[in-house]
Parts: structure tokens; C-alpha cells; sequence
């Protein structure tokens, strides 16, 4: 009775998001995963001595599986994109959200947690074994689309609230420091809410810290992100006039944005809806669907997914999924990658079969194609 009553909540749940905006009969289906490029564990020795000392990451999914992608990771990851085809000659294709840079943890350190330093993550890579060829692999993955990185961030990290916290220096945090992560030491807790605010004043440094960002993107990648989403979806409204000022005309979104209203977990609820123009002429896309079987283990992550795109392609809407980077790492945990590449594979297969009309897109792609049908009428 109490699943019942939970699968009829999540269904009206998934309608109700549906409901309002732009609407096409086209089976359209967008991949938006966040996070490449972030460090997060560094490697299985880290998080063994994080365990044997107490912490308990063991309990947090993105401690427990979640690091640098890896030569193995891409190359694994394109080889199931490239089977499968749409009705264009399409492979499926993942708007990768990138961040491209981390911090420095030595030049951190050498200034006495005094100021903090990052480093572009073409440095962070040159540090990890096994990642040699992944600015290679991005690049291949772009030409043969079917990783298409857009903006995430400068970095996935309050920087803010971590050097205020390192500057207090509890010994827990700074032996996580010492061993090159931004792991606080307490639950699972990693300060990744790039945008929050403690006072209105940090806004400045965030929307520096993003334009900055913005720039080492087109540096990296060779071209301007049209697209962006914040981490963990927090950010301040008076962001997109800075964002809209450096190309940015697509805002990726679940359904909905946290406003930070000042401190930890204080935001106030703004929802969104597909196509919706802000003040700035940029456009909302909607995040409607879920893959994210290194998240959701309690069900077939398969069939919630399926069920997620039956929704909105009965509602005249696209499918746009969400699945993080953590479902396709497998450093720390290689049967998180060699499983979650197997549902993938499978659910690509289902999808093709059920709906051979598919179109797979990146996320300017449907944003490009919302405008365009406005402006034809």
C-alpha cells in the first residue's frame, strides 16, 4: 500500500512537471550530466585511510565512488554511445557539465590557508595516474559527438566557506586537506554548493568566480559554453545578467532553483518551467527524467527512466535526463563503472526500440530549437 501510494505520488509529481511550457510531438531526448572535471576522491589509498580513521564517507555515494575521470572512464563511456544511432545517424550524445579548474593545494598551503588558488584542470589531470589522455579524449569526444562539455562552474566548491574553515583549522579538516580533497571530515559533506551565500557580499566573488570560469572554458574547450547549471542548483538571480553578458542563453535546471536567502540549507524555492524566458532573454531547459543508478540503488533504475520518458513524451515534451558523472567512474569502484555502463547500454537499446523516431540532442541543440520554432511564429 505505502509503494503504491509513492509510485502515484511520483507520477503526479512527474505530470505536474510537465504541464507547463513549450511542447513538441518530436521524440527528442537530451543527456545532461554534471560534474566532469571536479576532483572528488582522489583514489581507493585515500579512502581507505579516510575509513580507517573514522570518517564515514562509506555512507556517501559520491565519497565512495565518485573521482577524477579517467582515460578508462571516457573510453569505456564512448564505446557504448557509439553503438547505438537515431533516426538522423545520431550517437547518443551527453552534455557533459564541466568545471575547469580546482584548487591548488600546495600554493593553499604555502600561504598559510591565508588566500586561495586553483589551478586550470589541465594541471589537476597531469596529477593523477591514468589521466594522461583525457583533455585528448574530450576533444575526441566533441569531434565525434558524443560528449559535448558545457559550464558548470570554475570550480565545484564554495571557496568561500572552505578557506573560512581552513583558516579555523580543525584537524580533521586539514588532514583531508593534506590528502588533496575538499571532504570536510563531517558526514558527507564536501562544500559543493559553488553559489550558495552566506552575506549578499559573496555574490560579488561568485559571479567573478564565474566569469573567470567562463573564460577558462572557451580557453580549454575552443568555444563559448551557450548553456550553464549551477551546482547542486543554487544560485542568485542577479547571476544570469553576468552569465547572459558572456554567451550564456540556456539555463539548465531541475524544477527548480534554490535562491540563497544567507547561511547553510536557507534558500527560498523558485520554480521553472520548459522555455520559460528570463529577464535576461535566456532560456530555462527542464530537467523531466533521471538515470542515476550510483544514486537511486533501491530501484530498477532502468524502468524508472523508461517510465520518466513515457511521462513526458505523452505530455509533448523532450526527454531530459539527468545522470551524473558517478554513474561512469570506475577508479575507486570498477564494477560502479562496468554495472551502470551495462544499464546504460540496456536503457539505450529500450529506447531505440520503443521509439525509433528518437532524436538525440545536446542541451544548446533544444534550446537553439525552441528559439527557432518562437520565431517562426
Amino acid at each position: 500500500m505505502i509503494k503504491s501510494l509513492r509510485n502515484i505520488k511520483s507520477s503526479i509529481i512527474q505530470n505536474l512537471i510537465n504541464i507547463p511550457g513549450w511542447r513538441t510531438k518530436r521524440k527528442i531526448v537530451v543527456i545532461e550530466s554534471d560534474d566532469w572535471g571536479s576532483i572528488r576522491m582522489p583514489s581507493i589509498d585515500v579512502y581507505n585511510a579516510f575509513v580507517k580513521k573514522g570518517f564515514r564517507v562509506d555512507v556517501s555515494d559520491f565519497n565512495r565512488l565518485d573521482s577524477l575521470e579517467s582515460n578508462d572512464d571516457l573510453i569505456a563511456l564512448y564505446e557504448v554511445l557509439e553503438v547505438y544511432r537515431d533516426m538522423h545517424g545520431h550517437h547518443p550524445v551527453f552534455t557533459a557539465n564541466c568545471v575547469v579548474a580546482n584548487p591548488d593545494f600546495k600554493q593553499i598551503k604555502d600561504s598559510s590557508f591565508t588566500h586561495y588558488y586553483y589551478e586550470h584542470v589541465n594541471e589537476t589531470l597531469k596529477q593523477y595516474p591514468r589521466r594522461d589522455k583525457v583533455l585528448d579524449l574530450w576533444q575526441e569526444g566533441i569531434a565525434n559527438r558524443l560528449f559535448y562539455p558545457q559550464f558548470h562552474g570554475r570550480e565545484h566548491l564554495n571557496i568561500i566557506r572552505w578557506i573560512s574553515a581552513l583558516k579555523i583549522g580543525s584537524d580533521n579538516l586539514k588532514y583531508t586537506f593534506c590528502n588533496n580533497t575538499t571532504y570536510s571530515g563531517v558526514n558527507d559533506y564536501n562544500y559543493m554548493e559553488a553559489f550558495d551565500l552566506d552575506i549578499q557580499d559573496d555574490l560579488n566573488s561568485h559571479i567573478a568566480t564565474i566569469t573567470d570560469g567562463l573564460n577558462i572554458f572557451k580557453e580549454i574547450f575552443g568555444y563559448s559554453s551557450k548553456s550553464f547549471i549551477a551546482p547542486c542548483y543554487i544560485w542568485s538571480p542577479e547571476i544570469e545578467k553576468s552569465i547572459f553578458e558572456y554567451g550564456i542563453r540556456y539555463i539548465q535546471s531541475g524544477s527548480f532553483q534554490l535562491i540563497p536567502k544567507g547561511g547553510i540549507n536557507n534558500y527560498k524555492k523558485k520554480y521553472h518551467y520548459l522555455g520559460e524566458i528570463n529577464a535576461h532573454n535566456q532560456l530555462y531547459l527542464l530537467r523531466n527524467c533521471i538515470f542515476e543508478p550510483s544514486l537511486i540503488n533501491k530501484i530498477n533504475a532502468i524502468d524508472y527512466t523508461i517510465k520518466s520518458m513515457i511521462n513526458a513524451f505523452k505530455m509533448n515534451k523532450p526527454a531530459i535526463i539527468s545522470s551524473h558523472r558517478i554513474n561512469y567512474i570506475g577508479s575507486l569502484v570498477e564494477e560502479n563503472r562496468a554495472y551502470n555502463l551495462s544499464c546504460l547500454n540496456n536503457l539505450l537499446k529500450i529506447i531505440l526500440e520503443k521509439w525509433p523516431d528518437i532524436e538525440f540532442m545536446t542541451s544548446d541543440q533544444l534550446g537553439d530549437l525552441i528559439i527557432s520554432e518562437r520565431l517562426v511564429k
